[in-house]
């Protein structure tokens, strides 16, 4: 079974996708950025984006069954390697004690020039 869960964000129907989707035991996000109501928040702050992308993600896995403690895996993508630090210090204030597998690659550009990270997450929801 297939479940597809959107947030109404501002890309979703334009593009063509869900925030997440839940197929068998897994809850998978869609890549997720520090936009909020059509505005990226906090500009230049690589850290607080990170947060605010997680927490997205994270509201968006509870709607479809998810607790963080499920997460086993994410990825974050940053448009600036000298960053890493700020954003591993917000992936690990959300995860230190889950310890999810965990990869950060930088990437030439995101979707919107004031955006300096973007995160996936997924999670382990069981057989159901």
């Amino acid at each position: 079974m297939i479940a597809r869960f959107g947030s109404g964000g501002p890309w979703e129907a334009s593009i063509g996708y869900s925030r997440v989707v839940v197929a068998g035991p897994f809850a998978i996000t869609a890549g997720t950025t520090a936009t909020v109501d059509g505005q990226v928040g906090p500009v230049g702050d690589p850290h607080g984006q990170t947060r605010v992308a997680l927490g997205i993600a994270l509201d968006a896995l509870a709607k479809a069954g998810a607790a963080p403690e499920q997460v086993i895996r994410t990825r974050m993508y940053v448009t600036d390697i000298g960053h890493l630090d700020e954003v591993g210090r917000a992936h690990g204030e959300l995860f230190g004690e889950i310890r999810p597998v965990a990869t950060m690659v930088a990437v030439a550009a995101l979707a919107h020039p004031d955006h300096l990270v973007e995160v996936e997450v997924e999670a382990y929801v069981g057989d159901s």
